[in-house]
């Protein structure tokens, strides 16, 4: 009964938010209004949404949106996988994005591409440190263009059963980290679960983590960008150089995974992470869903890998889950300001945040609700947090076949000296 007293008074939030909204455009008299093809008249503008866990989510408010605004404008709600880049080069951008946020994104960015959202920036109220997020990436000089929407943070999922009856602590050094795999593995218990099998498990999951928890990654990049066609392998700044020791690191951890890691993939990690086959698993909250579906007893914690001796080092990994941004030409902009006004409101963006076990990004965001989250929670508070390597490399780079490369027997000197050249490259084109 609390749960759908609690669904009740959400949808009357909606409402008053939609009806709201809805006479505010009203009086401000939408320029326009009757051009688009839409139904009866209506402005037509896209919601491009790529997260899948979110799809339903999502799908509700435009539902509501475009019962609300019947007539005037209508809402796709467009989850189709695709290229942003053939979209925005045939002029037939989505009037609003709701996207993963990363270098790859940046480029539209860069390239003045999104509009100016300053305004609607001031009202989302986004906390500096996440905002710093975006403005890691190439920005375009006087614009606020991205608005920042949830983040996630990924770290160790751990087996809180598994700890217990071994009489096993979260570790805090890296030290502590390798005798705690090596209690497991003496023990019989398989340490880490990996899925190589998936290149992308790899990139974000250990070699990420490892990378961020000794080096400064925003930073590097910054001064890699910085060197322009001087980047290569003996530069003075270079991934041979700086990414060695976490990679090396990288692979001593690995070797504490399941023995089947190479054929595996993300699936069969949930699975068997789920049924208790492993104490530890490298993966955001994104996969609790599915590990809460087969097996909703398992009791799971999070911690951040410790990579250096000292504990004040640690770090958690984070990405921008969603960003929202409306490009600059499109025919109808201001029916797209409007759906953004409405998804930034407080009470609708801490329910995405609390049903997708998202932290909040504003600075009045309320603390995420699920207990197995709470360990990561004061690390986003005090913004102990990096935005991993593998999201500021551009696609046209395999970097995530790379690390799959290295895990399953590639050399890492090679793999890095190819990762410098292959940057070098770009580099000299742009």
């Amino acid at each position: 009964m609390r749960r759908e007293a609690s669904d009740d008074a959400h949808r009357l939030t909606r409402r008053a938010l939609l009806g709201g909204g809805a006479l505010g455009a009203l009086a401000a008299g939408l320029s326009g209004c009757g051009a688009g093809g839409g139904a009866g008249g209506a402005q037509e503008i896209t919601l491009y949404q790529n997260k899948r866990e979110a799809i339903d989510f999502f799908r509700g408010l435009v539902s509501e949106f475009n019962e609300a605004h019947s007539g005037r404008i209508r809402v796709i709600h467009d989850t189709t996988p695709g290229s942003l880049s053939a979209q925005f080069a045939r002029s037939t951008p989505p009037a609003l994005g709701a996207y993963n946020y990363n270098f790859e994104m940046s480029r539209f960015q860069e390239r003045g591409e999104l509009s100016d959202l300053s305004d609607l920036a001031e009202k989302a109220d986004i906390r500096p440190a996440v905002q710093d997020l975006v403005d890691q990436y190439p920005t375009y000089p006087g614009r606020t263009s991205v608005i920042p929407y949830s983040i996630m943070g990924s770290g160790v999922l751990y087996n809180q059963e598994v700890f217990e009856r071994h009489g096993l602590e979260v570790p805090t050094t890296y030290s502590e980290f390798l005798e705690l795999c090596g209690t497991l593995r003496d023990a019989g218990v398989t340490p880490i679960y990996q899925t190589s099998g998936d290149a992308w498990t790899l990139a974000q999951g250990v070699t990420d983590y490892a990378i961020g928890g000794m080096l400064d990654v925003a930073g590097f990049f910054e001064r890699l960008r910085g060197q322009g066609d001087a980047a290569g392998p003996d530069a003075e700044v270079s991934f041979s150089h700086a990414f060695r020791e976490p990679f090396e690191r990288a692979l001593e951890i690995h070797s504490f995974a399941n023995s089947n890691a190479a054929s595996r993939k993300y699936g069969d990690g949930n699975v068997a992470f789920a049924q208790g086959d492993a104490a530890m698993y490298f993966q955001g909250p994104w996969a609790l869903t599915e590990i809460d579906t087969i097996n909703p007893d398992a009791r799971i914690g999070v911690f951040p890998l410790p990579m250096t001796e000292d504990p004040a080092d640690r770090k958690i990994r984070v990405n921008l889950d969603l960003a929202l941004w409306i490009p600059e030409s499109i025919p109808h902009p201001d029916a797209a300001r409007e759906l953004l006004d409405f998804l930034i409101t407080p009470e609708l963006a801490d329910e995405y945040n609390q049903a997708n076990l998202g932290f909040g990004v504003r600075n009045d965001s309320p603390p995420i609700a699920d207990p197995r989250m709470n360990d990561l929670q004061g690390y986003v508070d005090r913004a102990a947090f990096y935005q991993g390597a593998s999201v500021s490399i551009p696609r046209t780079i395999l970097y995530e076949n790379y690390v799959q490369g290295v895990m399953t027997g590639d050399s890492v000197e090679g793999m890095l000296r190819t990762l410098d050249e292959d940057w070098a490259r770009l580099a000299r084109r742009q």
